[in-house]
């Protein structure tokens, strides 16, 4: 405990631990309709969109990547969502070829364009994280911050909408509620919070942040209000501990979040299985 208050005795440790609470809090909230709808791969493509636009970022030098990166991928969850529709390209389809093809582009354009001298240590803090989030500066802070109170906001006034697209969009719609358009509204939710990811635990792992804590709160609880709830709080202290650990051990940041999750879910899982016992 001594350790790690000495480590919060610097801006940087506890800019970290902000950024990720946030982070962590807003991707388990959407998580839950992502795993409902079986929307789930549409966030792997997605960091795949990410990690390629952050490429074209650093080939033109941006100073902050995220002002290119975050328009790049909501219009990719767009084009997601309504190529998704379309009956000669299913969804599935349309994210690997999304995806991937802005995975291979993006690490080409960085072996084409970049000077840097250690391109693969760039390529794999992007990918994994590492400790990206230990290098925050005060204005990709604020920026992060707002972001998050934005999407969090966005969640709790179209909660309602929300619930009744995930659970039955057909039923929704009949009823007038214009299911596309918050079909729309989750894309554009999702993509700033696979953005803002980034940071956290990298392209390739953002994904995990997002999906376990739902799968593991839905071990426990059955009502959507309650598994939102409870995915909200594994996430954060998921987060809180991972980063803890990483920290004090020096194990990368996103993978020690990720085996965070794991361990949740696990537990989650026995938890649950105990509780039907009983």
């Amino acid at each position: 405990m001594t350790t790690l208050f000495e480590y919060l005795q610097f801006p940087f440790v506890r800019y970290a631990f902000i950024v990720g609470t946030l982070i962590s809090l807003c991707s388990s909230l959407l998580g839950v309709t992502l795993v409902l709808k079986r929307f789930s791969f549409i966030g792997d493509g997605l960091s795949h969109v990410a990690f390629g636009a952050i490429s074209i970022a650093a080939v033109l030098h941006l100073s902050n990547n995220m002002y290119l990166v975050l328009p790049i991928t909501i219009i990719c969850a767009i084009l997601l969502l309504q190529t998704g529709k379309n009956k000669k390209i299913q969804g599935d389809a349309a994210v690997a070829m999304i995806s991937v093809g802005a995975l291979a582009i993006g690490y080409l354009l960085l072996n084409i364009f970049s000077a840097s001298s250690n391109l693969s240590g760039d390529v794999c803090t992007t990918l994994f994280g590492s400790t990206s989030i230990l290098t925050l500066t005060k204005g990709e802070v604020w920026l992060c911050s707002i972001l998050s109170v934005l999407v969090i906001i966005a969640f709790v006034i179209f909660y309602n909408k929300i619930f009744a697209v995930t659970f039955d969009e057909d039923f929704a719609q009949a009823v007038g509620t214009h299911a596309n358009i918050y079909n729309l509204v989750i894309a554009i939710i999702i993509a700033i919070i696979i953005v803002l990811a980034m940071n956290l635990v990298g392209s390739l792992l953002i994904s995990a942040l997002i999906i376990f804590p739902a799968l593991s709160a839905m071990r426990i609880y059955k009502s959507f209000k309650s598994v939102t709830i409870c995915s909200a709080v594994i996430s954060v202290l998921c987060s809180l501990f991972g980063l803890v650990i990483s920290i004090l051990a020096g194990t990368p940041v996103g993978s020690t979040i990720v085996a965070c999750d794991i361990a949740a879910f696990i537990l989650c899982s026995l938890g649950g299985k105990i509780c039907k016992g009983v």
